[in-house]
């Protein structure tokens, strides 16, 4: 994982430019046969477990011939492309990126209903407004949850414990449980720890304060809210930093090498906890995780579904809820930080044990019940498109000095634009 993880927002925000496909898979040999014998998965890498992966062609070998595949590049425009084409290069089983769900809805009838092959009845293991997110108005459900990213703070133990801060992650929540109580900390955290910043970015804190409410940037009626008082909030909010000259004002690849210099928290997933280990393995045993401020959001976060063309329907659905079962779903927290999208996994010990880069703190107690109190919100199928310009101007301010209020109008101008482009009135 690198710098393009954490800025997943903002890149399924753009306009993806068009690509053919760059390796040869999908159904070759039966297409369109209901009883293939052979099935195949894309993916994505860190998108599902390699070696869950590997274990299920074993598992199911007695029935069907199983082969995945790793998609490299931009694995939505390679999708959409396949499955406009129809035909046997599309894929029996296929991830879909949770940034992605909302505008494939609009295209439901390219893909299975799972609910016909059995999800309801497995649906109450799995959190129900990730579930929901995937399912169209008319209840269809097009997506079987891989996985969710619930947020925290991270913050560095040691530049608190500096500043004469309580560091127990419970103390720490305690203190930020508003924004501007977050805010204020990180003024006097920086005093004693000069140099410092509190947030990499301000883009970093607009996505979570708009992903802990209920509406975003279109309503259910197809309406555009973007000026609205909940993403103006939003805004302001995100603003604060900047103004205060706790914002370290990072949106390249300078990351890095700040996660283990002189960033003193970082809001993110929980997938998140492995990009600062594997960018600052110096700092180990230096971090902790306590709840963010107000609540939780949830960024990233995937499925799997079954095109229309699947040659064993049957087969690949019991394929699918074999990898996503609770079981293999904390496996994949295991080995690839995979964040499961079923409670169950939470309580077991390949996720309650203690994590050593966060001091040996019990992690998943802090992010198990952020991912019960996610709220339900809903994402329309133009809204990443529609966010773009708000994450554009909150650069600008940061890398050109522009006024926010100057911002704010430039932003919800274009997203006004944007929108009608896209049919929102």
């Amino acid at each position: 994982m690198d710098l393009s993880r954490r800025g997943f927002l903002q890149a399924a925000a753009l306009t993806a430019a068009a690509s053919g496909l760059t390796v040869a898979c999908g159904g070759s040999g039966s297409g369109g046969t209901k009883n293939g014998k052979n099935l195949t998965l894309w993916y994505w890498g860190g998108a599902l477990s390699d070696k869950v992966v590997a274990e299920a062609k074993t598992h199911f070998s007695g029935s069907v011939k199983l082969t995945a595949s790793s998609i490299g590049g931009d694995f939505k425009q390679k999708l959409t492309t396949t499955l406009a084409a129809g035909g046997s290069s599309v894929p029996d089983i296929t991830g879909i990126k949770g940034e992605d769900i909302a505008s494939f809805l609009p295209n439901a009838s390219r893909f299975l209903d799972l609910n016909d092959l059995g999800f309801k009845k497995l649906s109450s293991q799995y959190l129900g407004w990730k579930t929901k997110l995937a399912q169209t108005s008319d209840g269809k459900q097009i997506g079987f949850p891989i996985d969710i990213g619930p947020t925290a703070l991270f913050y560095r133990e040691d530049l608190f414990a500096k500043a004469g801060v309580d560091t127990a992650p419970d103390k720490v929540a305690a203190l930020v449980k508003t924004w501007e109580d977050y805010f204020t900390l990180g003024t006097e955290l920086q005093k004693k720890n000069p140099g410092s910043y509190l947030v990499n970015n301000i883009g970093s804190v607009f996505t979570i304060v708009v992903g802990q409410g209920t509406q975003r940037f279109i309503d259910k009626n197809n309406h555009f809210i973007g000026d609205q008082d909940h993403i103006r909030s939003a805004w302001t909010t995100a603003v604060r930093p900047y103004t205060l000259g706790i914002d370290a004002k990072i949106n390249d690849n300078s990351w890095n090498a700040a996660v283990g210099k002189n960033l003193l928290t970082e809001l993110g997933a929980a997938w998140h906890a492995l990009d600062i280990e594997q960018a600052a393995p110096q700092t180990k045993g230096k971090w902790r995780v306590c709840a963010n401020p107000v609540g939780p959001a949830n960024q990233g976060g995937s499925y799997l579904a079954l095109p229309k063309q699947c040659r064993n329907p049957e087969e690949a659905f019991k394929i699918i809820s074999w990898i996503l079962s609770p079981a293999n779903d904390a496996r994949g927290f295991t080995d690839a930080a995979i964040f499961p999208a079923a409670p169950a996994a939470y309580a077991m010990p390949a996720m309650t044990g203690p994590d050593a880069f966060f001091g040996g703190q019990k992690i998943i107690e802090v992010f198990g019940p952020a991912a019960k109190a996610i709220p339900d919100s809903y994402e329309a199928p133009a809204d990443a498109a529609v966010m773009a310009p708000y994450m554009t101007e909150l650069t600008n301010i940061e890398a050109k000095g522009k006024k926010p209020d100057d911002a704010w109008n430039d932003a919800v101008s274009q997203a006004k634009q944007i929108a009608r482009r896209q049919g929102v009135s």
